[in-house]
């Protein structure tokens, strides 16, 4: 583990993937809830659908900063399912019950895994000034206070609200300023290599990598010398 605790100030967390499924790919969970609600296509279709609505919802705002979790997953399920049943790969009069379902199943297991990862929130808070900086869609403060905890939190950046998106390093900088420490003394945990990791210590943070199923195989392979493998682990480092 290359991390050096004593000069740890701050912590800037990630947000969707990190906190919300402990490191999994939002797409391995979408695609678990498919196969429960019985919408069967392929997963190279299903990937399709997803990669569309993600552009989708960031080309137009369909997403409110009133809309909390379960509205979001419902948009986005809505889309993904239409753009499938115009491919002619899904049932069109299924789409709002089945939008519905999937998107039900995703809101009780991201609130589970979210409701799990309290304590260590807290335990940390107690000790460090957190920010949590995220590719999101305009509504992350809904979210976190329905999930409750916005409290754990000094501030928010959120790349709807930012204009600028991971992997881009100047949203850690933001996150950085935010916290009112220097890089060597901020400590990021994400769980995309690519949009987490690569930025954070290209502009001097630590960092430690949240690693479950990635979206490709490529960042599968990855390799890393601050890898965990839960949140749990955290307070074995960083708190002791």
């Amino acid at each position: 583990m290359n991390i050096d605790i004593t000069k740890v100030k701050g912590i800037i967390f990630d947000y969707g993937g990190t906190l919300d499924t402990a490191g999994e790919h939002w797409s391995e969970v979408i695609w678990e809830a498919y196969r429960q609600s019985a919408v069967i296509v392929d997963k190279a279709e299903f990937r399709e659908a997803y990669v569309y609505a993600e552009r989708e919802l960031a080309r137009e705002r369909h997403i409110l900063p009133a809309h909390d979790f379960n509205d979001l997953l419902q948009i986005k399920m809505k889309i993904e399912l239409e753009y499938l049943a115009e491919k002619g790969l899904f049932p069109p009069a299924q789409v709002d019950d089945r939008a519905k379902m999937i998107a039900d199943i995703c809101y009780r297991q991201a609130k589970e895994t979210v409701a799990s990862t309290i304590p260590v929130l807290e335990s940390l808070s107690q000790k460090y000034p957190m920010v949590l900086v995220s590719n999101f869609y305009g509504n992350i403060e809904t979210v976190l206070e329905d999930f409750g905890i916005r409290k754990y939190f000094k501030a928010i950046i959120e790349s709807a609200v930012m204009g600028v998106r991971k992997p881009d390093p100047r949203i850690f900088e933001h996150g950085v300023k935010a916290l009112g420490v220097l890089p060597g003394e901020t400590l990021v945990i994400g769980d995309s290599y690519r949009k987490d990791i690569l930025p954070a210590e290209s502009i001097g943070c630590q960092v430690l990598w949240l690693k479950g199923k990635g979206w490709t195989e490529e960042e599968d392979a990855q390799l890393h010398p601050n890898i965990i493998s839960s949140l749990g682990e955290i307070l074995n480092i960083v708190v002791g």
